[in-house]
Protein backbone atom coordinates (compact mmCIF):
# COMPACT_ATOMS: atom_id res chain seq x y z
CA UNK A 1 0.00 0.00 0.00
CA UNK A 2 0.78 3.66 -0.82
CA UNK A 3 0.15 6.44 1.76
CA UNK A 4 0.36 9.86 0.49
CA UNK A 5 0.15 12.86 2.58
CA UNK A 6 0.56 16.06 1.56
CA UNK A 7 -0.18 19.76 2.86
CA UNK A 8 -1.58 21.70 0.10
CA UNK A 9 -0.64 25.41 1.36
CA UNK A 10 -4.98 26.63 0.74
CA UNK A 11 -4.46 25.57 -2.98
CA UNK A 12 -1.75 27.91 -3.25
CA UNK A 13 1.74 27.91 -4.58
CA UNK A 14 5.77 29.26 -4.21
CA UNK A 15 5.95 32.22 -5.60
CA UNK A 16 2.56 32.84 -5.69
CA UNK A 17 0.48 32.60 -8.90
CA UNK A 18 -2.41 35.49 -8.22
CA UNK A 19 -4.78 33.05 -9.72
CA UNK A 20 -6.79 29.73 -8.43
CA UNK A 21 -4.84 26.51 -9.01
CA UNK A 22 -7.39 23.60 -8.50
CA UNK A 23 -6.59 22.32 -11.95
CA UNK A 24 -2.73 22.09 -11.38
CA UNK A 25 -2.89 20.32 -8.13
CA UNK A 26 -5.50 18.02 -9.16
CA UNK A 27 -3.56 16.92 -12.06
CA UNK A 28 -0.47 16.88 -9.74
CA UNK A 29 -2.04 14.03 -6.89
CA UNK A 30 -3.90 11.99 -9.81
CA UNK A 31 -0.67 11.56 -11.50
CA UNK A 32 0.99 10.68 -8.39
CA UNK A 33 0.93 5.99 -7.98
CA UNK A 34 -0.69 5.91 -4.32
CA UNK A 35 -3.53 4.09 -2.49
CA UNK A 36 -4.85 6.61 -0.21
CA UNK A 37 -4.18 10.26 0.27
CA UNK A 38 -3.63 12.02 3.54
CA UNK A 39 -4.21 16.10 2.50
CA UNK A 40 -4.58 18.97 4.42
CA UNK A 41 -4.94 22.78 3.51
CA UNK A 42 -7.55 21.88 1.12
CA UNK A 43 -9.74 24.09 0.26
CA UNK A 44 -13.12 23.09 1.25
CA UNK A 45 -14.79 23.07 -1.83
CA UNK A 46 -11.68 20.78 -3.86
CA UNK A 47 -12.54 17.71 -2.30
CA UNK A 48 -14.93 15.82 -4.57
CA UNK A 49 -12.81 17.65 -7.72
CA UNK A 50 -9.88 15.92 -6.02
CA UNK A 51 -11.26 12.52 -5.91
CA UNK A 52 -12.69 12.93 -9.07
CA UNK A 53 -9.42 13.73 -11.36
CA UNK A 54 -7.84 10.61 -9.17
CA UNK A 55 -10.59 8.12 -9.79
CA UNK A 56 -10.44 7.88 -5.92
CA UNK A 57 -13.19 7.78 -2.87
CA UNK A 58 -13.44 11.44 -1.38
CA UNK A 59 -14.29 12.46 2.24
CA UNK A 60 -13.69 15.94 3.63
CA UNK A 61 -13.64 17.76 7.39
CA UNK A 62 -13.73 21.14 7.99
CA UNK A 63 -11.03 22.71 10.20
CA UNK A 64 -10.63 26.69 10.56
CA UNK A 65 -11.91 29.90 9.09
CA UNK A 66 -14.44 28.73 7.11
CA UNK A 67 -17.35 31.20 8.70
CA UNK A 68 -19.06 32.97 5.69
CA UNK A 69 -17.25 30.29 3.69
CA UNK A 70 -19.52 31.53 0.15
CA UNK A 71 -17.14 35.10 0.58
CA UNK A 72 -14.43 33.61 1.60
CA UNK A 73 -14.44 31.22 -1.57
CA UNK A 74 -15.56 34.00 -3.84
CA UNK A 75 -12.62 35.91 -2.38
CA UNK A 76 -9.62 32.69 -2.65
CA UNK A 77 -10.84 31.63 -6.35
CA UNK A 78 -9.89 35.31 -7.45
CA UNK A 79 -7.19 36.60 -5.28
CA UNK A 80 -5.68 32.81 -3.62
CA UNK A 81 -2.58 35.07 -2.95
CA UNK A 82 -4.22 37.96 -1.23
CA UNK A 83 -7.07 35.98 1.37
CA UNK A 84 -4.79 33.27 2.29
CA UNK A 85 -5.59 30.62 5.46
CA UNK A 86 -8.45 33.07 5.10
CA UNK A 87 -9.93 31.48 2.12
CA UNK A 88 -11.32 28.15 4.46
CA UNK A 89 -9.77 25.14 5.09
CA UNK A 90 -10.18 21.24 5.15
CA UNK A 91 -8.43 18.13 5.19
CA UNK A 92 -9.43 15.47 2.82
CA UNK A 93 -8.74 11.81 2.39
CA UNK A 94 -9.08 10.09 -0.68
CA UNK A 95 -8.98 6.11 -1.98
CA UNK A 96 -8.56 4.19 -4.58
CA UNK A 97 -9.64 0.69 -5.29
CA UNK A 98 -11.42 -0.09 -2.15
CA UNK A 99 -14.60 0.92 -1.25
CA UNK A 100 -15.38 3.60 1.55
CA UNK A 101 -17.50 1.86 4.29
CA UNK A 102 -17.16 4.20 7.60
CA UNK A 103 -15.88 7.87 7.74
CA UNK A 104 -15.52 9.50 11.35
CA UNK A 105 -14.60 12.62 12.61
CA UNK A 106 -13.26 14.71 15.81
CA UNK A 107 -12.46 17.94 16.91
CA UNK A 108 -9.04 18.15 18.53
CA UNK A 109 -9.48 21.61 20.10
CA UNK A 110 -10.76 25.14 19.14
CA UNK A 111 -8.09 27.55 20.51
CA UNK A 112 -6.12 29.41 19.37
CA UNK A 113 -7.94 27.19 15.87
CA UNK A 114 -10.31 24.29 15.17
CA UNK A 115 -7.97 21.14 14.20
CA UNK A 116 -9.68 17.91 13.97
CA UNK A 117 -9.14 14.45 12.95
CA UNK A 118 -10.85 12.18 10.66
CA UNK A 119 -10.71 8.82 9.39
CA UNK A 120 -12.44 6.19 7.14
CA UNK A 121 -12.79 2.86 7.15
CA UNK A 122 -12.01 0.52 3.98
CA UNK A 123 -13.55 -2.48 2.63
CA UNK A 124 -10.60 -4.46 3.90
CA UNK A 125 -10.97 -3.45 7.25
CA UNK A 126 -8.18 -0.95 7.64
CA UNK A 127 -8.60 2.37 9.31
CA UNK A 128 -7.07 5.56 7.68
CA UNK A 129 -6.79 8.57 9.53
CA UNK A 130 -5.46 12.14 8.78
CA UNK A 131 -4.85 15.26 11.23
CA UNK A 132 -3.34 18.75 11.04
CA UNK A 133 -1.84 19.51 14.73
CA UNK A 134 -1.89 23.34 16.36
CA UNK A 135 0.85 25.49 14.95
CA UNK A 136 3.46 27.60 16.53
CA UNK A 137 3.09 25.06 19.46
CA UNK A 138 5.22 21.81 20.09
CA UNK A 139 3.74 21.14 23.29
CA UNK A 140 0.03 21.36 21.43
CA UNK A 141 0.99 20.29 18.00
CA UNK A 142 1.76 16.86 20.70
CA UNK A 143 -0.97 17.19 22.53
CA UNK A 144 -2.91 17.12 19.07
CA UNK A 145 -1.15 14.07 18.10
CA UNK A 146 -1.68 12.09 20.95
CA UNK A 147 -5.85 13.12 21.26
CA UNK A 148 -6.01 11.62 17.35
CA UNK A 149 -4.27 8.64 18.33
CA UNK A 150 -6.30 8.24 20.93
CA UNK A 151 -9.38 8.84 18.85
CA UNK A 152 -8.81 6.95 15.99
CA UNK A 153 -8.03 3.64 18.55
CA UNK A 154 -11.25 4.05 19.85
CA UNK A 155 -13.03 4.15 16.40
CA UNK A 156 -10.89 1.18 15.11
CA UNK A 157 -11.57 -1.22 18.09
CA UNK A 158 -9.66 -4.08 17.55
CA UNK A 159 -9.33 -3.60 13.80
CA UNK A 160 -5.41 -4.88 13.02
CA UNK A 161 -4.35 -2.31 10.55
CA UNK A 162 -4.13 1.39 11.76
CA UNK A 163 -2.71 4.54 9.48
CA UNK A 164 -2.53 8.10 11.19
CA UNK A 165 -0.59 10.73 8.92
CA UNK A 166 -0.60 14.28 8.64
CA UNK A 167 1.05 17.47 9.33
CA UNK A 168 2.19 16.68 12.74
CA UNK A 169 3.84 20.28 13.03
CA UNK A 170 6.67 18.21 15.18
CA UNK A 171 9.69 17.19 13.55
CA UNK A 172 9.48 13.47 16.20
CA UNK A 173 5.90 12.95 16.43
CA UNK A 174 4.36 10.96 18.85
CA UNK A 175 1.15 9.03 18.88
CA UNK A 176 0.28 6.41 21.32
CA UNK A 177 -0.47 2.61 19.82
CA UNK A 178 1.49 3.69 16.48
CA UNK A 179 4.97 3.29 15.27
CA UNK A 180 6.70 6.21 12.96
CA UNK A 181 6.99 4.86 9.22
CA UNK A 182 8.18 7.95 7.69
CA UNK A 183 7.88 11.64 6.96
CA UNK A 184 9.81 14.65 6.30
CA UNK A 185 9.74 18.12 8.65
CA UNK A 186 6.59 18.42 9.96
CA UNK A 187 4.70 15.80 7.51
CA UNK A 188 4.49 11.98 8.62
CA UNK A 189 2.76 8.69 8.44
CA UNK A 190 2.76 6.32 11.56
CA UNK A 191 0.54 3.30 11.79
CA UNK A 192 -0.21 -0.12 13.69
CA UNK A 193 -0.01 -3.48 11.93
CA UNK A 194 2.64 -2.04 9.15
CA UNK A 195 6.01 -2.16 8.24
CA UNK A 196 7.72 0.23 6.12
CA UNK A 197 8.85 -0.37 2.88
CA UNK A 198 10.08 2.75 1.67
CA UNK A 199 9.60 6.23 1.64
CA UNK A 200 10.45 9.24 -0.47
CA UNK A 201 9.57 12.85 -1.22
CA UNK A 202 7.77 13.43 -4.49
CA UNK A 203 8.47 16.51 -6.69
CA UNK A 204 5.16 19.21 -6.91
CA UNK A 205 7.18 22.37 -7.55
CA UNK A 206 5.87 25.43 -7.50
CA UNK A 207 2.87 24.01 -5.81
CA UNK A 208 2.55 24.16 -1.70
CA UNK A 209 4.91 25.37 0.84
CA UNK A 210 5.19 21.47 1.76
CA UNK A 211 7.01 18.70 -0.10
CA UNK A 212 4.53 15.95 -1.10
CA UNK A 213 5.80 12.29 1.40
CA UNK A 214 4.83 8.96 0.06
CA UNK A 215 5.51 5.99 2.44
CA UNK A 216 5.07 2.61 1.21
CA UNK A 217 3.92 0.30 4.09
CA UNK A 218 3.27 -3.56 4.17
CA UNK A 219 1.14 -5.47 6.49
CA UNK A 220 3.21 -6.68 9.59
CA UNK A 221 3.46 -10.40 9.83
Amino acid sequence: MRVLTWNLFHGRSVPGSGRDLMAEFAATIAGWEWDVALLQEVPPWWGPALGKASAASARTALTSRNTLLPLRRAIATRFPDLIKSNGGGANAVLVRGQAITEHRRATLRLCPERRVVHAVRTADGAWWANFHAQVHSEQRALADARKAARELLGWSADAPRLVLGGDTNVQKPIAPGHVHLGGNDVDHVLARGWTRVGARLLDASPLSDHAPVLVEIAPSA
